[in-house]
């Protein structure tokens, strides 16, 4: 029998692109982890996928079944309406944040992941502290860089 595991998400980026930062939280039975990571300039959908891939990273036991609820459309469709799926046909051309796209499917091929849209900022308490966490994280000092995204962002493939 595999894992079960709840995954909340959210980013958020203060000027978008600005200041950012993700917040997640890691539910297993009666074990409950919170996680967030601020950078200095990003965009609010690179925080969005960004705190999917770190929780899917964070987990130690391969082949968990995964509930990831996240607020973002952009994250969540592209993986339930099988955007992605164009997008690698494509070459990635044309697509935002390919680093992190194809970090996301390294990563998700070791877990049954299953997405769910929740909405934002609508009092769900798993979502809000999320979104606390997120938008803490923006603001904190000595923010590191969000390396690809300020290599590449004049080049609009973020």
């Amino acid at each position: 029998m595999s894992l079960k595991i709840q995954m909340y998400t959210d980013g958020a980026a203060s000027g978008n692109p600005g200041p950012g930062g993700y917040g997640l939280i890691l539910i297993s039975g009666p074990h409950r982890k919170e996680f967030s990571e601020g950078f200095r300039l990003t965009t609010n959908n690179r925080m969005e996928l960004l705190s999917v891939i770190v929780g899917l990273e964070m987990l130690k036991t391969p082949g968990c079944a995964v509930d990831v609820y996240s607020d973002s459309k952009y994250v969540v469709d592209a993986i339930e309406k099988k955007w992605i799926e164009g997008w690698i046909k494509r070459g990635w051309k044309n697509v935002k944040n390919p680093d992190l796209w194809k970090r996301y499917l390294v990563i998700a091929k070791q877990h049954q992941v299953k997405f769910h849209w929740i909405r934002g900022h609508n009092g769900h308490p798993m979502n809000e502290r999320c979104d606390e966490l997120a938008v803490a994280a923006s603001r904190g000092k000595q923010l590191p860089a969000d390396s690809w995204y300020e290599a590449n962002r004049d080049e609009g493939m973020f």
